[in-house]
């Protein structure tokens, strides 16, 4: 069995989008929901990484995928044109209205599981940012470009901790492959389209997700193996967050996140 098949073998071919609106809209919206959600997840580890330089690089990852987010919300908002801030549609939603994959939002357990999210999806990027940088679309494709030269570190920051631990001591490696296998099942839906990406696809303006995958998977493949760790066998996999399903997390999280500004609306500094 393949990497490929490991992933797509129960995996759900298409789905329906959560809400009508326009396609660019709804596309910029989810992928900044995917870097909001992973920003406040590595935000969570100010303070509580395993070393001073860590925890100052967690930090600045959180604040590269806040400021992607911003770019997309701000974008968002004026391509929706009804005077929505970014603030608005980061602060101002409900959880059954975010569309971020379900991997961002799973808890960020050890240092070992953060660095196999961190792996899963850093490699996910680097090629969503690398195919978006030549859009159709001037701004989409500017915000992509920028996103791309943080993408690359990120990647490299998280594919050095994988080895590191992975081909570590005994315990480090334990943990590293516990993270790999407990993360691995959310990451099919990465690659599965529905129609907003068909109709951003056709325009010239998205990526079909599903032509990532495979460089996705050397990527990946490439790491765990340096790492000494293996590639999970388990075919299960999740899906729902691009059209609104969440895990239980996303609720706790959003909570932590919009608790100012839901009890205060409209606060002023």
């Amino acid at each position: 069995m393949t990497t490929r098949d490991r992933i797509t073998s129960r995996a759900p071919q298409g789905s329906v989008p959560v809400f009508d609106g326009d396609p660019l809209f709804l596309y910029l919206v989810r992928h900044a929901d995917d870097n909001l959600i992973l920003a406040q997840r590595l935000s969570q580890w100010v303070s509580w990484a395993p070393e001073l330089e860590e925890d100052i690089a967690l930090a600045n990852l959180a604040l590269d995928f806040l400021g992607v987010a911003r770019a997309l919300y701000t974008y968002a908002g004026e391509v929706e044109g009804r005077g929505r801030t970014e603030d608005d549609l980061a602060m101002l939603r409900t959880e059954r209205e975010f569309t971020n994959v379900l991997l961002v939002e799973q808890p960020n357990g050890d240092f070992a599981h953060t660095m196999a999210r961190q792996l899963f999806f850093d490699a996910y990027q680097l090629g969503l940012w690398e195919a978006l940088s030549s859009s159709a679309d001037a701004t989409l494709g500017g915000i992509a470009a920028k996103a791309l030269k943080e993408a690359r570190y990120h990647f490299r920051h998280s594919s050095t901790w994988v080895i590191r631990l992975g081909d570590g001591t005994e315990e480090s490696h334990r943990r590293m492959q516990a993270g790999i296998d407990a993360l691995w099942r959310f990451v099919g839906e990465l690659f599965v389209g529905d129609d907003v990406e068909a109709a951003m696809v056709e325009a010239g303006v998205g990526v079909d997700p599903s032509t990532l995958q495979e460089a996705w998977e050397e990527r990946v493949s490439d790491v765990v193996s340096q790492a000494t760790l293996s590639v999970p066998d388990d075919p299960f996999q999740r899906m729902g967050g691009r059209v609104g399903f969440h895990s239980e997390h996303l609720g706790h999280l959003l909570a932590e996140m919009q608790w100012m500004q839901r009890a205060y609306p409209g606060m002023e500094w």
